[in-house]
């Protein structure tokens, strides 16, 4: 703007800057609050995930403050000593002005007659531009661009642990070490054929506990039945393959022992993800919830890209179980009764306590060592109520099972926690999974052992994660509407500005599909932020059509500020685009977890820049002709002639009424009105409502014009 103030109007150098700064300081103030409003939205995102994240929002925005107190306290000083040169002709310039003069020729004989057909077929533009974002919904809807949560940076470490059953020696569980060493070692020269490259740099086991992240149980477990092996592989660059590929053909090749519990391998996880499969079963006892964890890893036997399932409820020590007899009952005896006998006559009791010097005493009361032997059920004799000693066996028949080392509840309701990975090497066949399990695996096993399920975990966290999300993206939408209304002193003009922000999706969704990424946690963070950036250009592109449309008319008003801003929205994306471009080629494997946010922002800015330039001036020719239509309208319902006046009351009255009964019956009641039913075929759903209001109201449009125009002309005649 001040180049082209000392160009064009002649100005000096100083008036140029700072007429400049004047005339775009609101514009440029509501950019930068808009897109700071847009990455603020990113605060409303809590949990685990909002901290991971909670560093971006405050870092943008002070910059984005600090370059706003440079764009018009530093900058236009900057620029009016660069101006002061612009009327001499420097060597080192020529290209420069080279380039000028083919963008001067591509903007006045390609670019203003491309406009005006723009303007024309503005319709036709619209209506092309909602078909080419209902195309990019349509790849995310079939899959074709897949869904991925939280894709966590690629690491280095492997680890494989194991518990054996009770009775097991610790002979059994270095046999089973020697097979996870014989396991690592096959697997890693299988590699090494295949690659080229034995990825397996160190592999270090042992038997007494577990490495990383140890079983659920195993801190009640005897050391000997516990074990484990660490694996450390090549780096992630090094390699052509993920840590869950090597999990994956390292979980095939291992033998189970016999005696083995559990068997467990577990690629190190970095970022606050939870489990990627944690299903918790509740509703039922600790032995049918144990049976459906069992049938829910055996479902998932068949799945390679699964690891590291693995249950919370670890078996015990066998339990004996005492249930009462007839006899038992005929004698008086209750089983809770006899419970705290057994374990007062097993524990002690405590007799008396006393205070000695500054803390306490206690007296308890315990049977010698030697009446607590193996024999102590037979040998027990209760009292009864008549006075009478009974042996314990004969009131109580004892059973063995295997018994639990915890039982874990959440508010008082038992509960299993089934957990475990899921390879995200290819996300479509990770979603199949996910798929499969909630819809088939899952019910068929709550099913079967009469207990209820409930997914948590990391599809816990991102259900959160999308609420809030969701919630801080209407609170940005809504302050971005109030800001762009307080500037423009317009309801409706926002919403002209605003349009071109679901179009972003185009880009963001068809970048994804050219690079071959899922979308992400990183793709919402990334839309966030692109909601305040890509209104940017569309706020000083429609203020300027504003400012010409001051002078003349709507249609030069477009095409003269189309063609004023296309030097300045290029340049501004181009920047960015540019500015992105190292972080989209690169190729470390520990970056890879952002790409989402950076081809969310290059494409999405990048489609945005078409969007400003095509659709921004089309929607504003169209708001001009429903302004010419409201207004004619209101020349209706006030015109003297008395005919006239009438029918387009009438025709607005009618109108108003059919949409009550169709698209506003379906809205408050979820159905169509039964009368209107029985005369059309009832739409299913609130599109279908909307369809036939819109059908219905070009029919009563056409009619009470034509009956508008009869009663006019007899009139006349």
């Amino acid at each position: 703007r001040a180049d082209y103030r000392a160009r064009r109007l002649g100005e000096d150098p100083v008036t140029a800057s700072e007429m400049a700064a004047r005339r775009m300081a609101m514009p440029v103030f509501a950019a930068t609050l808009t897109t700071v409003v847009a990455f603020f939205g990113l605060v409303s995102i809590g949990g685990r995930f909002g901290e991971l994240i909670a560093d971006i929002p405050y870092t943008v925005i002070v910059v984005l403050l600090a370059s706003l107190v440079e764009c018009f306290l530093i900058l236009p000083n900057h620029l009016s000593h660069a101006l002061a040169h612009t009327g001499q002709e420097h060597w080192y310039d020529w290209p420069s002005r080279q380039v000028n003069k083919g963008f001067s020729k591509m903007r006045d004989h390609v670019f203003r007659p491309f406009m005006g057909l723009i303007v024309r077929l503005r319709y036709p533009v619209l209506a092309g531009a909602v078909v080419l974002l209902a195309s990019q919904a349509a790849l995310f809807i079939s899959g074709t661009v897949t869904w991925r949560f939280f894709n966590a940076p690629e690491q280095s470490s492997v680890t494989g642990n194991f518990a054996m059953l009770e009775g097991a020696t610790r002979a059994d569980s270095i046999a089973m070490m020697r097979e996870l060493q014989r396991a690592t070692k096959a697997v890693g020269e299988r590699f090494e054929a295949e690659h080229g490259v034995n990825p397996v740099t160190y592999a270090v086991a042992e038997i007494g506990g577990n490495s990383g992240r140890g079983l659920s149980g195993a801190d009640d477990k005897d050391g000997d039945l516990l074990g484990s092996i660490a694996v450390e592989l090549v780096d992630a660059d090094a390699r052509p393959y993920s840590s869950f590929e090597f999990v994956g053909a390292l979980q095939a090749e291992v033998q189970n022992h016999p005696m083995a519990e559990v068997v467990s391998f577990r690629s190190f996880r970095s970022g606050p993800g939870g489990d990627s499969l944690d299903v918790q079963f509740y509703g039922s006892n600790a032995t049918t919830l144990k049976a459906a964890s069992a049938a829910l890893k055996d479902a998932l036997i068949q799945f390679p890209e699964v690891s590291a399932v693995e249950d919370d409820l670890a078996y015990d020590k066998q339990e004996l179980v005492l249930e009462l007899t007839a006899q038992g009952q005929a004698l008086g005896f209750d089983i809770g009764g006899l419970g705290s006998v057994i374990r007062n006559r097993l524990n002690g009791i405590e007799a008396a306590s006393y205070p000695l010097g500054p803390r306490s005493a206690t007296i308890r009361v315990e049977l010698p060592e030697g009446e607590t032997t193996a024999d102590f059920l037979d040998r027990m004799m209760l009292p009864t109520a008549q006075g009478e000693f009974v042996p314990l066996a004969d009131i109580v028949s004892v059973s063995r099972r295997e018994g639990f080392s915890t039982v874990r509840r959440e508010n008082g309701i038992r509960l299993i926690s089934v957990t475990g990975d899921i390879s995200e090497d290819d996300p479509a066949r990770a979603a199949e999974i996910q798929t499969l399990l909630e819809t088939e695996i899952l019910p068929r096993i709550a099913s079967d052992n009469q207990v209820e399920f409930r997914m948590a975990g990391l599809s816990e966290q991102e259900d959160a994660f999308l609420t809030d999300a969701r919630t801080g993206l209407i609170l940005v939408l809504l302050a971005i509407y109030l800001i762009l209304a307080w500037v423009f002193s317009s309801w409706s003009r926002p919403l002209v500005v605003m349009s071109v922000i679901p179009f972003g999706l185009v880009g963001a969704i068809w970048g994804h599909y050219l690079w071959d990424v899922p979308l992400s946690m990183f793709t919402v963070v990334g839309l966030l932020g692109m909601t305040g950036i890509i209104i940017n250009d569309s706020i000083v592109l429609v203020t300027t059509i504003d400012e010409n449309a001051a002078e003349r008319g709507i249609v030069p008003s477009i095409i003269d500020g189309a063609a004023t801003r296309l030097r300045p929205v290029l340049l501004t994306t181009l920047t960015t685009v540019l500015g992105l471009a190292p972080l989209l080629y690169e190729t470390s494997a520990d970056a890879q977890f952002l790409k989402p946010t950076v081809i969310t922002l290059s494409y999405g800015l990048g489609f945005g820049m078409f969007l400003v330039l095509l659709v921004v001036p089309a929607l504003v020719a169209v708001q001009a002709d429903i302004g010419q239509l409201i207004r004619a309208a209101r020349r209706g319902v006030r015109a003297r002639h008395s005919g006239l006046r009438r029918g387009v009351v009438i025709t607005g009255a009618l109108i108003g009424a059919w949409g009550v009964v169709t698209a506003g019956w379906m809205a408050a009641t979820g159905a169509v009105l039964p009368q209107l039913a029985q005369m059309v075929t009832a739409p299913a759903s609130m599109a279908g409502a909307v369809g036939l209001f819109l059908m219905g109201a070009l029919v009563l449009c056409l009619a009470g014009y034509l009956v508008t125009l009869t009663a006019i002309t007899r009139r006349r005649a």
